[in-house]
């Protein structure tokens, strides 16, 4: 199993294969309307990967600005959003820390399962990473705008399981934003085989095997979103 740094400066397209089969449910874009109407909004999504959330909003919002730490990433991200035929998007490389955006131009800035690397890439100094990315987000976002993080609570479990080793970030976001909730994001992969190939590539061998072993190819997962309002 490659190293998630590897897998998102190298692996993109088997990253992809993976998350293609994730949200099985189509829960992530009623629960992010639940939160804010998107009709008619400009978004920033950050650390936008190859293009998972950002394939859900375009049709959606007014204007799309994705960005990602990782060029090979936004490489996937922008053929699926060219393949959609809208062009009310831009991608560009860009940290957390740094948006090349001016002030207040996002009605909506959107951070899925990404902003936690500030917290597993920095150990010694991830307090002030995500003091910073979250300074930045709000220089970025307009008065009366919302800011959305979307981050794993366990990928096999039917509840949401805050992981032992992420528990300071856990609580990092329950105390800068005062809302949240969860939603499940299951897996519908198409055989037991590709289910342990594929989590077997981004989990490890050991924690695809259990979940196969338990769930089969029907893997569930939950997400959690935390939100607050400039």
């Amino acid at each position: 199993m490659p190293d998630h740094r590897t897998i998102y400066n190298e692996h993109a397209d088997q990253y992809e294969r993976l998350i293609s089969f994730e949200n099985c449910q189509h829960n992530i874009l009623p629960a992010l309307q639940g939160i804010v109407a998107l009709d008619g909004l400009d978004v920033l999504d950050l650390g936008g990967g190859t293009g998972r959330l950002a394939c859900m909003l375009a049709p959606v919002v007014r204007t799309l600005g994705v960005f990602d730490a990782s060029p090979h990433m936004l490489g996937v991200a922008r053929r699926k959003l060219r393949a959609s035929g809208l062009r009310n998007w831009c991608v560009a490389a860009a940290d957390h820390r740094y948006l090349p955006v001016g002030d207040q131009v996002a009605d909506l800035i959107v951070s899925g399962w990404s902003i936690c690397m500030l917290f597993v890439w920095y150990p010694e100094t991830w307090r002030d990473a995500l003091v910073q990315a979250f300074a930045e987000m709000r220089r970025a976002l307009r008065p009366g705008g919302t800011i959305v993080i979307l981050e794993t609570l366990g990928t096999g479990y039917e509840k949401p399981h805050r992981y032992e080793n992420l528990a300071p970030y856990y609580a990092f976001l329950d105390e800068i934003c005062l809302d949240s909730t969860w939603i499940r994001t299951d897996l519908a992969f198409e055989s037991d085989a590709q289910a342990e190939l594929l989590s077997g590539f981004f989990f490890g061998e050991g924690e695809a095997q259990r979940m196969v072993s338990r769930y089969g190819a029907y893997v569930p997962e939950c997400t959690g979103l935390w939100w607050l309002r400039g």
